[in-house]
């Protein structure tokens, strides 16, 4: 029986009060799935906004910088709003000679994935959404679908440039969804379980994954960091050869809009490494579930933009060389290996 928590309570409560208010379940029910949603949206926002300031800041402090300093004070507090007020103004102009649905579609296509899959993701025991026995499955189904609007926007651009952004950039992702999935094979071997509440549940009553699996979270995290397209395996943007890649061609709102997913992909790479590897929501009592999964998810955030401020950019042949010859083979060794040591230990 899963116990209760801070969150789902309040979830109880807002549900009674709709029944009181509106005495038809169909529409408690559809209210309360309209109220997760915003919710989600508002993490997605809010998130980008606090997320585009902290890698100035620790862009800056790691190459002995200020970083923002102007707007909203000495701190610069106020630079993503600054930002977002500047994109909103900003003219939309569509490249002549461009496929117009194809092209509009793509940005809206791209968030789309990035945020339906927060859906699925337990932030605290009984707080989840759309609480799935085939999640990691549906997890994966949606967000395998972020490959197309990037071949979409470099396409209908009508842009060399674009298109062979988009076309590296896919190259990069699909490269790198193999070891992604693999390393996570043995966490659900270890489980035998699907839905990811089950996955933080076993964590919570034995140890972390990050342990029980040391070879797979390094490849996770790696393969993760590609798949969210950050240096080093940043092909999306390439500033001497390719422009700004797939969206070049695009300003304003809708470029925002690929900015906005960038993030979400980021955080959603955080929850996947704390949902699989760092026990989820599961800690000492003394704070709250949501808490200890929010903390979790912070720090694997700022451990990836350490890495994006560390590493150095790296070629397009050397990427995929890594994927497919390293992690490849590495990932499914561990498979392997997690195999042997359940019969081993007797728990086939």
């Amino acid at each position: 029986m899963m116990e209760s928590s801070f969150l789902s309570a309040i979830a109880v409560g807002l549900d009674g009060l709709i029944y009181r208010l509106i005495p038809i379940p169909f529409v408690v029910d559809l209210v309360m799935t309209f109220v997760g949603i915003a919710i989600l949206l508002g993490i997605i926002s809010m998130a980008a906004i606090v997320f585009t300031y902290t890698e100035r800041k620790i862009c800056a402090f790691i190459q002995v910088r200020i970083g923002p300093n102007r707007v909203g004070g000495r701190f610069g507090l106020l630079q993503p709003v600054a930002d977002m007020l500047k994109l909103m103004s900003k003219e939309d102009i569509m490249p002549a000679g461009a496929d117009k649905v194809v092209w509009a579609l793509s940005p809206a296509l791209l968030f789309v994935p990035a945020a339906l899959v927060y859906a699925l993701f337990p932030f605290d025991a009984g707080a989840v959404l759309a609480d799935v026995n085939v999640g990691v499955f549906l997890l994966f189904a949606i967000s395998g679908q972020a490959v197309l609007p990037f071949l979409m926007g470099g396409y209908a651009s009508n842009n060399k440039y674009s298109f062979i952004g988009g076309m590296r950039i896919v190259g990069q992702m699909l490269s790198y969804e193999a070891p992604l999935l693999f390393s996570l094979l043995g966490i659900i071997m270890l489980t035998g379980s699907l839905r990811l509440d089950d996955i933080v549940q076993m964590q919570a009553q034995n140890y972390w994954f990050i342990f029980m699996q040391p070879l797979a979270f390094i490849i996770f995290l790696i393969a993760a960091v590609a798949e969210t397209n950050r240096t080093p395996f940043d092909l999306v943007e390439g500033e001497s050869e390719i422009i700004a890649g797939p969206f070049t061609e695009y300003s304003g709102m809708r470029w925002a809009l690929f900015f906005l997913a960038e993030y979400a992909n980021l955080l959603t790479a955080a929850i996947l490494a704390t949902t699989f590897f760092l026990g989820g929501y599961s800690g000492p009592s003394f704070l709250p579930g949501f808490v200890w999964f929010g903390i979790k998810a912070v720090l694997m955030v700022l451990l990836i933009m350490w890495f994006r401020w560390t590493f150095p950019r790296t070629r397009v042949d050397q990427i995929l060389t890594f994927g497919w010859k390293v992690l490849v083979p590495l990932s499914i060794l561990n498979v392997v290996l997690t195999g042997a040591l359940m019969f081993w230990f007797g728990i086939v």
